[in-house]
């Protein structure tokens, strides 16, 4: 059996997150993907999955072995790239990773428009707030909401965002007015994870000399997005949220924001390649393709968030 040719199936079971999806998607039976990976498992000496009749999962090994491939099979990519030069027209699988609450929206949305135009690449859009290597999960774009460390990464900014807080207006008209961090302790918060369930930090400010921390006891408490703003927009309290996650609803008006003063400095937005990979025609396709709708789009919630 080929090694390549296995790897390639033991990368598309992990994406596709059991034997049988990878199976539907190289067009191969389940026991063909079963015997590359037991190929594999022989040739390597060690357990790459745990398997059960529902699930899979990898091993500390298979860890190691997974990004060792994908960064394999990303090199031999590169390298028909390479070979073909510019008769090389975007094709293949491309994937794109992206906040949840970015891609769901915004992102899926430029997605569909280039599927679109460029019907030879088949995109995977893997969306997550937790940060990954984009190399060790082979990933060819991803957007970051985030200050980047130095790395060897390719990254474009495309715009920035602002922390702030928010409540409706018939909350904000119906209980005591929020001037300072401290009369936040006075209301009712609608909290997550990302932004602190019991406590909210504000940064020293022309209002306030050093960093305050405020504490309080959460009325509710939601690991979605979503779900927060809703709640906040039904004026169940107040909320902390990026500009670009509640940017309709202070455009509609049914989210007011306060404490401007004491917010934290704006966030970039970058999108972000492996170096390398805006060789690739179907990356360089994406990267073009997206980066100015991007901009446009954070363009608009600077202006919403300025105005409201």
């Amino acid at each position: 059996m080929d090694r390549i040719d296995a790897m390639k199936v033991f990368v598309a079971t992990l994406d596709e997150g059991s034997l049988a999806g990878a199976a539907r998607r190289l067009g191969r039976s389940a026991a063909a993907v079963s015997r590359a990976i037991a190929y594999l498992e022989a040739h390597t000496g060690t357990a790459l999955l745990h398997r059960t009749t529902r699930t899979i999962r990898l091993s500390a090994a298979g860890e190691r072995y997974a990004a060792a491939c994908r960064r394999i099979l990303l090199d031999l990519d590169e390298a028909d790239v390479l070979a073909a030069g510019e008769r090389s027209a975007p094709r293949g699988l491309l994937t794109v990773a992206s906040p949840l609450a970015a891609g769901e929206t915004l992102m899926r949305e430029i997605v569909d428009a280039f599927i679109e135009r460029y019907p030879a690449v088949t995109v995977r859009l893997a969306l997550s707030d937790v940060p990954v290597s984009l190399i060790d999960e082979g990933i060819d774009v991803a957007l970051r909401v985030a200050h980047l460390p130095d790395s060897s990464l390719v990254a474009t900014q495309v715009g920035e965002v602002r922390r702030v807080i928010a409540a409706s207006p018939d909350y904000l008209a119906s209980h005591a007015p929020i001037e300072t961090p401290s009369d936040l302790s006075k209301h009712q918060i609608v909290s997550m994870t990302y932004f602190g369930i019991d406590s909210w930090r504000f940064p020293a400010s022309g209002r306030a000399s050093v960093p305050q921390v405020v504490q309080f006891t959460p009325r509710l408490i939601v690991n979605s997005i979503r779900a927060a703003i809703a709640s906040a927009v039904a004026g169940h309290g107040v909320a902390r949220m990026l500009t670009y996650h509640m940017v309709d609803e202070i455009e509609r008006g049914t989210l007011q924001i306060v404490l401007r003063e004491y917010e934290h400095p704006p966030m970039p937005v970058h999108v972000i390649t492996p170096q390398g990979r805006l060789a690739v025609p179907k990356v360089r396709a994406f990267v073009d393709f997206a980066v100015p709708r991007l901009r446009k789009h954070f363009v608009r919630v600077h202006k919403v968030a300025e105005k409201a």
